[in-house]
This record gives C-alpha cells, structure tokens and sequence, in this order.
C-alpha cells in the first residue's frame, strides 16, 4: 500500500506541471523499453527496430488500418498481386512515382522505387554474409532457384551474385516481378505485408554503406532518419520525397472508437506528424513517469506494474481520465514463451527422462502466479502456441501449460531418477552428474522479478536454476550460436495466419526461429502437410495436431497471451495499434497544445 501510496504522490507533481507546448513541427515523444539494434529489415528481429523500420522502408502491402478481421490492401503496389490457382505464382505490380528518401547516393536525383528493388532486396535474405533469422520464411516457401544459388555460394566461398537470373524471382518489367514456387503456399502473400521480410533498399545503398548499413537506412516510407544515438535516442523526421497517401480505412460497423477515428482521419494526408523522438527507457518506473510528467505523448505498452494504478479493471483510471488520457486496450496476437535448447546435453534431446525433464519444468512454473504478481492481470494464460486473432488458435484447448502442478512435477522427477543423491537440496541427473538449469534473461526491473519466481518454483521440485543476464542485442547473438539453454521472450505474430508458431518448432528452421532447435520428424510432416492447404477443416486438423506434439515434446513453455495498453494525452489522435504492422505513427498525429502564458 506504501508503494501505491507514493506512486500516485509522484503521478499528483507530475500532473501539476502544464505540458510543454508542441514545437513548431508536430513532434510525437515516445520511448522504448528495449534497446534498437539497427536499421536494416534483415539483419534485425527486435520488436524496437523493428518499429522503426516500419516507418522508413515499406513493402508492397500492408493492411487497412482499421479493419477486424485484418485485411490486406496495397502499400507500394498498385493492387493486390496475381495469384495462380496453385498458389505457386505471384505477380506484384509497384506503383509508379514512389520515390527513396534524398541520400547522398543519388546524387541529388530523385530515385525511383522500381521492381528490381524488391528483387534485390528479397535476395539479400539468401546472401551468406548477412546474418539474418528471416531467410527461413523464403526457404519454407521453397522459391525456385535461391536455395539452390545459395548452397553454391557457400560451397565455391563467392560473393553473392545478385545479377544472377534465378526461375523463381524475376523482373518482368520496370514495374512488376514475379515469384514462383515449387509448392503451393496459399497464404504466401503475407510476407509482403511484413517491412522484415519484404522492405525494399535501392542497391546503390546497400553497397555504398556496407560497412554500417544498420546505421544508414533509406527508404520510400513517411519518416527518415534524422538522429541515432545507440541505446539512447532515436529521431525520425517526415521524409520530403514521400508521395501522396490519404487516409483510408473500413472499420467494423459494431466498433464505436474505430468508427470515430475513421471518420476523423479520412480524406487527410499522411503522415499527420513531422516528427518523432524516441527514448530508450529500458527501466519500468522512469517511463512511466516521463509519460505522467509530460515528457512523452504516448506510453505502448503500460507497464504492467502500474496497471492497477493506470487501468484497475481494465478501465481508465478517473484520475487519468480526468486529465484527457486515452486508453486503447488489446488483447494482442503474441505468446510469452520460453525456449528449451533440444540440443542442450542436460535438458535437451529426445529420450524419455529428457522430455520428462521438460515437462517437469513446464509444470513447475506456475504462469498464472506469473500474470498474476508480475504481470498484474495483463495478460491471459496460454495453452498452445499459436495466439489469439490468429488462424489455428484453438479456443477449446487446454494443457499442461495452463495449469502449474509441483506435485506431478516432483513425481515425474522421481519416476526418471532425477534425485538428491548428495542431500544439498537439490536433484541430480539420473546418472548422478549435477543439474543446473540456466535461464537467459535481460537486465530490467520486470525480468528479475520474473526470474525470483523462476528460483522460487524450480527450487520447489529440487531443481537449480542459474541466470545469465545480458542487453536484448547479446541475448540474440548468443541465441543464434545455440549458446543459451533457456529464454523467455514475447513472439509476436506478424500477419493473422498460425504458421508462423507452428514453424517455431520446424526442423529446417533450427539455426533461425526455431530458438528450441526442435527437430521431430513426425512434427515436420504436418507441419509441411498444412502448409500447402488452403484454409479449411483438414488444415486445422493438422495444425491442432501438430500443437499438441509441441505440447507433449515440450520444447517450448507457453506462459500468456498479453494484453497492450496504450495510454496517449488528450492532444494525441490516430493512434491505434494494428495486431499485425507497426507502422502506427504513420496515423498518428498531435495537437498544437498552448503553453502557460
């Protein structure tokens, strides 16, 4: 109670000091709680990066702001692309007089987006020197010609020959490329509406800045660059060269606020802002006091330990409504997780007491207690994989991952022979080496509060856990080198489709987003069987299938499903988050707001 008592003391001296008055440019002040890694779309897979690269480059589609169920409309294209019967061809057409942001490149001459841009961008996922997680979502989809041209790159030790003609990516024209697969993927599409998987860089950039190309993104999108300080600040500014865009969007007739900002925005051009200043506040508190103090417009997400503070119930605060805040409250389409290295000597492998081992810890953590004292209530206990708002989610199911049991832990513990041979307190492997489990995490106040219950519950079935805490940045590096046995994270769904989840457990996808190095045979053939399926019955089949062999594998924990509260001041509008792209600043805009005299 004294901590409440004291946060809303501090919330009382913030709100005292009027808000500063807009700069002349329409500035939008925000902050992330984690760290960017740069600014090229294959090279990074943080939600912050991630974020801003969504408003300097831009694939060919994208979707309608406001629509629910999420629906697909064109970007840089000028229509929706052709699809073959077999979904094995796809045309995309861009649309004429989209240009790059000015850089020193062109020499000061306007650079035009061309369909070779998207071409060359594509194959840069498949050059051997960029280290990228993304390359799989290509290769799955088996695109005739680059696996192969790829595989003789690495074995002749070439550079990548991006002239080279492969079957399945061409330019038709000056305007149109064309892909082509060797199997049917129905929901192929998707990938062009993700800036990770389908941004477009001219090619002169690429190797003028190959040095540092993180630091030197230039793309089509509304906003450029203006100011990076690693870790710290961000600054994007409205790009000059961007074209014409108005606002349009068809929200669900039975949702109030989307009708409201739909019939506010329409007909205006975008973007709204010329400005935005992102902050690095990596701490919880600090953030949120910056958005009560006036420092920042928007705070996304609250942080879960004010929940009860900002949003008791799920509601507005009075205190917060009294003062102009918004509230706009999702349940998002992302699963809190944490990853089991299968190929980890102590945890990891097939052989019955390993996947025991698993599910001993599976049931030893207890999520709900985790929503609960961590997470505040912001969250909904997860039973599978695959999220909310995404095709394959199945409401009906439940699992072992929504129900904490110590007491079939330990017994599924004893039954393989993991015991306290040498009385310290804690079990040993059952041939009598010691077991330590090794959770992964980043240095912020909600991790190591998430990492006390961790201690708390493994301890409870005889199990010790140390923890390895390191920058969001280094844990990816030392992910990708399989170097980490455990590490809880959020994955968020890039487009409405449950693939994405079920391809976290793909062998082929092992050294990308399969973190766990999941390899089963049996999962593989149903994972490639529902692939190839249009929507409908015998796909879900598979996919429900193919869930419950994660479930009982257990490479995975799936933990929750959490909610997003964005809270904006009064002067902010058009801010909505989409379940699916993060280009939300191309719709926001702000208020001039008087200053005091």
């Amino acid at each position: 109670m004294h901590r409440r008592r004291l946060l809303q003391a501090s919330a009382a001296a913030a709100w005292a000091t009027p808000v500063r008055a807009a700069a002349a440019p329409r500035t939008l002040r925000v902050a992330f709680h984690i760290a960017e890694t740069g600014f090229d779309p294959p090279q990074v897979s943080d939600e912050s990066s991630g974020r801003v690269n969504a408003h300097i480059f831009e694939a060919p589609l994208s979707y309608d702001h406001l629509a629910r169920p999420a629906r697909l409309v064109p970007l840089t294209a000028a229509a929706l692309p052709e699809i073959s019967a077999d979904f094995r061809r796809f045309v995309f057409t861009t649309r004429p007089g989209i240009f790059f942001s000015d850089d020193p490149v062109f020499a000061g001459r306007p650079r035009e987006l061309v369909a070779a841009d998207y071409v060359c961008s594509l194959k840069r996922y498949y050059d051997p020197k960029i280290h990228t997680e993304h390359l799989y979502q290509f290769e799955t989809a088996k695109i005739l010609g680059l696996s192969e041209l790829r595989r003789r790159v690495i074995q002749a030790r070439t550079p990548f020959p991006y002239d080279a003609e492969v079957e399945g990516l061409r330019v038709l024209d000056r305007y149109r490329f064309e892909v082509r697969l060797a199997d049917p993927a129905p929901r192929f599409a998707y990938l062009f509406a993700t800036t990770n998987f389908a941004g477009a860089l001219a090619r002169e950039v690429v190797e003028a800045y190959a040095h540092d190309l993180m630091a030197h993104p230039v793309g089509t999108g509304p906003f450029m660059l203006q100011q990076w300080r690693r870790g710290s600040r961000i600054v994007l500014v409205r790009n000059p060269r961007f074209r014409e865009q108005i606002y349009s969007a068809e929200p669900p007739v039975d949702d109030a606020d989307a009708q409201a900002v739909a019939t506010a925005m329409r007909g205006r051009r975008l973007p709204l802002l010329d400005r935005v200043e992102i902050d690095i506040i990596e701490e919880d508190q600090p953030r949120w006091l910056a958005f009560l103090g006036g420092q920042h417009d928007v705070i996304s997400p609250l942080p879960p330990e004010f929940a009860s503070l900002a949003v008791p119930g799920g509601r507005l605060a009075p205190y917060l409504e009294h003062r102009g805040v918004q509230l706009h409250r999702t349940l998002t389409a992302a699963t809190a997780l944490t990853f089991i290295n299968c190929e980890d000597r102590l945890i990891g492998g097939y052989a019955p007491e390993k996947v025991a081992l698993r599910r001993a810890v599976a049931l030893a953590y207890d999520s709900a207690l985790d929503i609960r004292l961590v997470l505040q209530d912001q969250a909904l206990p997860a039973q599978q994989m695959i999220p909310p708002h995404c095709y394959g989610h199945d409401p009906a199911l439940r699992s072992e991952m929504g129900e904490a049991s110590l007491a079939r832990a330990n017994a599924l513990l004893d039954t393989y022979g993991y015991a306290d041979r040498n009385r310290d307190g804690y079990r040993e492997r059952p041939d009598g080496t010691p077991l330590t489990l090794r959770l992964a995490h980043t240095p912020d106040q909600r991790a190591r509060r998430k990492s006390e219950l961790w201690n708390k519950r493994m301890r409870a079935a005889g199990l010790r856990i140390e923890f390895e805490v390191a920058p969001f940045g280094e844990l990816i590096r030392r992910d990708l080198a399989g170097q980490l046995m455990m590490w809880s994270y959020i994955w968020s769904a890039g487009n409405p489709d449950g693939d994405f989840y079920l391809g976290l457990a793909y062998g082929p996808n092992a050294d990308q987003s399969n973190d766990a190095r999941f390899r089963l045979p049996a999962f593989d053939r149903l994972y490639e069987r529902q692939r190839v399926l249009p929507d409908g019955p015998e796909r879900l089949r598979l996919m429900h299938d193919a869930q419950r062999l994660m479930l009982a594998w257990v490479p995975y924990l799936v933990h929750n499903h959490p909610y997003a509260n964005d809270l904006m001041h009064a002067h902010v509008h058009g801010h909505r988050r989409h379940p699916f792209v993060n280009d939300w600043w191309r719709y926001a805009g702000v208020d001039i707001v008087p200053g005091p005299g």
